[in-house]
């Protein structure tokens, strides 16, 4: 007899921010909640769901929303994780040390168990998205953590658009990469640019999903913020790229689907992308630039 087909139900969170940091926490586990009530075993919510987006501009009051792990909020999402016997990906303003802060994921499994860490390694320095002034780039490394679920790696945010952080991850043995997100378009932007934009987002987290032959869960905000108005559009990627689900443009809502495992084996040994990879020519690949 063949064995059962191996099933896991993942989650994005999609939701809408508040000043006040208890109130997000608290919406953000109303959420985790709603998703486990749907059948989720693996939840993943947005980048820095604890606050407004307050890399918008550079401003050392927002330090004070820094917190350490452990801290409150991971104490929190570890306390929901058990309850509901779920792997939870979480996301927060990480204070390491006086004067030392990240944008940091952590990864809980059904125990309430901390079971990985990974700090955001590309730090964007963008109109309304100055996190240089706030972030020390990561020092963890790419890495992939085992849970209850699925063995999962966690980026963050401006990582999504670069390959070899989603290849390094997958290298470490990740079956589903997580992307906690914070990502939309300028108020002012001209006429179909955002749309633009958020096509060239989807376009190249599904080509992570492709080139790696994983599962992709993408966790983003909703609605505006000051100068930005993020555009949700959570979704969740087949390791050939197709959309599994997509959450809307401007609603709060836990987006939804089941993660057929097989198809990473299935995918791989079709599109032998990691045999045929010419590692050998590639040095040049850590260098600024080409000569």
């Amino acid at each position: 007899m063949s064995p059962k087909p191996r099933v896991v139900r993942a989650a994005a969170i999609q939701m809408r921010m508040h000043e006040d940091v208890g109130t997000n926490v608290k919406r953000c586990v109303e959420m985790v909640h709603k998703a486990a009530d749907q059948g989720a075993t693996l939840v993943v919510t947005p980048e820095l769901f604890g606050s407004l987006y307050f890399c918008q501009r550079e401003d050392a009051a927002f330090f004070d929303l820094a917190e350490p792990i452990p801290g409150p909020t991971t104490r929190t999402l570890a306390a929901a994780a058990k309850e509901r016997g779920i792997a939870l990906v979480g996301s927060l303003f990480e204070r390491r040390a006086p004067g030392l802060f990240h944008n940091t994921s952590v990864v809980f499994d059904k125990t309430g168990e901390m079971v990985g860490k990974y700090r955001k390694m590309h730090i964007p320095d963008d109109p309304n998205y100055y996190e240089k002034f706030y972030f020390t780039p990561g020092d963890l490394g790419f890495q992939a953590f085992a849970t209850s679920a699925a063995k999962v790696g966690t980026l963050v945010c401006w990582d999504q658009w670069y390959p070899e952080g989603a290849r390094l991850t997958a290298m470490k043995g990740a079956e589903v990469l997580t992307y906690p997100t914070a990502i939309g378009a300028h108020a002012r932007e001209p006429a179909g640019i955002p749309e633009r934009q958020r096509d060239a987002w989807m376009t190249i987290q599904r080509a992570h999903a492709i080139a790696n032959g994983v599962f992709v869960v993408v966790a983003n905000r909703v609605g505006q913020e000051e100068e930005m108005r993020f555009w949700g559009s959570s979704f969740i990627a087949g390791p050939l790229g197709e959309i599994l689900a997509q959450g809307s443009q401007d609603k709060e809502e836990v987006v939804v689907a089941d993660l057929p495992m097989d198809d990473v084996d299935v995918v791989r040994e079709g599109w032998p992308f990691f045999r045929d990879r010419r590692i050998d020519a590639y040095g040049e690949i850590t260098r600024r630039w080409g000569e």
